[in-house]
């Protein structure tokens, strides 16, 4: 079994207080993870569950994090959201069991089901932006100190955050830090504000996935309360969404005149986040929506 030891005894000690019973583990077979985990199928004597790992000291309290998000999602009950058996630490790893999800074919209403049902989330509200705890984006930690006003947040908690880390890394040069502080000026001319949002955070086509029924779900959250537009600017920036998500989407919870453009707005956090987990290739875009603006 393909499984660290320590992390095997911490599943098992997670699953028998869970079960209030003597449990095995029988097998294991890895089925995704990404670059930063990793993760697969595990198949004890009282079911299958989905389990992952990584380094605890480098991705401090991630699955704590990650838990909370998934637990927060499930509460509004907009939409299928996998349940969190539990997490732990176990030597140098930390892990998350979560329930297997037997995928199924989608129904017909897949994408529709999904519009309308992320819309019921976006409906979920809080008195502030941001979230009371920190927590990640991919594999970079993502701030959430809460703000009374969504653009003071979205400078400071996304873009500024991110600016700096690429600062740090040389992927930030003096022309860009200015040509962001010259965008800081006109957000309030081009942004709106709304009552804050439950978000995914990270709503790229990986994260939505389909369960036993074939009805829609969401998995590897970066939860916070913001603006609702965040989200559907990460759909449509690396694709597969079907338009008729959007559709049903705006049906139920219709968009504001001008989102277009604020579309390209918000897809400068997800951009920037991508130049500091992937390089300097995705400046170009980031420079094309800022030419466009100042």
């Amino acid at each position: 079994m393909h499984i660290p030891q320590a992390i095997q005894q911490g599943v098992l000690e997670l699953l028998k207080q869970r079960i209030n019973n003597t449990i095995t583990l029988e097998d294991f077979s890895f089925t995704g993870g990404g670059c930063i985990n990793n993760g697969g199928r595990l198949i004890t004597s009282h079911g299958r569950y989905f389990l992952k790992w990584n380094d605890a000291a480098r991705f401090p309290a991630m699955f704590k994090a990650e838990a909370k998000g998934l637990t927060l999602l499930a509460q509004s009950k907009s939409m299928y959201i996998p349940e969190v058996i539990g997490t732990g630490e176990a030597g140098s790893h930390q892990f998350l069991v979560l329930e297997f999800i037997n995928a199924s074919y989608r129904t017909q209403h897949y994408w529709r089901d999904f519009g309308v049902q992320l819309a019921a989330l976006h409906q979920t509200t809080a008195t502030f932006f941001g979230l009371e705890y920190d927590n990640y984006i991919g594999s970079l930690p993502q701030q959430n100190t809460f703000h009374n006003s969504w653009i003071d947040f979205f400078i400071h908690n996304r873009l500024e955050a991110q600016l700096r880390l690429a600062e740090r890394s040389a992927l930030a040069d003096r022309l860009l830090l200015r040509n962001f502080e010259t965008l800081y000026k006109k957000l309030p001319d081009l942004l709106i504000t709304e009552k804050p949002a439950l978000l995914h955070g990270d709503l790229w086509s990986g994260n939505v996935m389909v369960n036993q029924q074939g009805a829609p779900g969401l998995i590897d959250p970066a939860i916070y309360f913001g603006h609702r537009e965040m989200d559907i600017a990460m759909t449509q920036l690396f694709g597969g969404f079907n338009p008729e998500f959007l559709h049903a989407y705006h049906e139920a919870y219709p968009l504001s005149p001008g989102v277009d453009d604020r579309l390209q707005l918000y897809k400068l956090y997800p951009l920037l986040v991508h130049v500091n987990l992937f390089g300097a290739d995705y400046l170009a875009q980031v420079n094309s929506i800022l030419r466009r603006f100042i």
